[in-house]
């Protein structure tokens, strides 16, 4: 197909997505949220209830992340880094994962991170959320709301290659051969 056909195409495509999503926003504006139990996590600093990682917030997007063991949620975590304060202008932010506070520190530290971590190893908070399942982690986020000294889920996903959460996978898609036989690495 001639690139101006295929640009249109994909431009016609690009419409349908982006009312696809206008409906999902919809579909989520009229979810029942969840009330959850208030947690107790813990930091490098103590342990911290959900509920206080809001601070001043009205929302808080919690990071399901595998922990440093995972090179794919490493990636994600880069990228979120580049956009916290655009994040924390709107909802808290703050990843979860089942590694010990001091190792999350250490991990965080050499990749320069700014987003706070807990850890929710010794808890049933990723098994309840569903991102942990007969032993295994499963990456993702759930957003969770403050309503009537209550903390209330609103919304969560699963994170995987090619989802809406890491643009790197749509901007390799915009290569002829897309992602190919690319790995993420800690380092290259």
């Amino acid at each position: 197909m001639a690139y101006k056909q295929s640009t249109e195409k994909l431009a016609q495509l690009r419409n349908e997505i982006a009312g696809l999503r206008a409906r999902m926003r919809e579909l989520q504006a009229a979810i029942e949220p969840e009330k959850v139990a208030d947690y107790q996590l813990r930091t490098a600093k103590g342990p911290v209830r959900l509920s206080e990682l809001f601070g001043d917030k009205q929302h808080l997007f919690v990071i399901h992340n595998m922990g440093a063991s995972c090179v794919y949620c490493t990636l994600w975590a880069d990228g979120f880094n580049g956009v916290l304060p655009h994040l924390e202008n709107r909802a808290a932010f703050v990843i979860s994962s089942p590694d010990e506070p001091s190792a999350q520190q250490k991990f965080k530290d050499s990749r320069g991170w700014k987003f706070r971590m807990v850890s929710h190893k010794g808890t049933n908070f990723a098994a309840d959320m569903g991102y942990a399942r007969n032993g295994d982690w499963i990456p993702g986020v759930s957003v969770f709301t403050k309503s009537g000294g209550n903390v209330m889920r609103v919304s969560d996903t699963r994170f995987g290659p090619g989802d809406d959460f890491c643009g790197l996978w749509h901007l390799f898609d915009m290569i002829p051969e897309g992602r190919a036989n690319w790995q993420a690495k800690y380092k290259y």
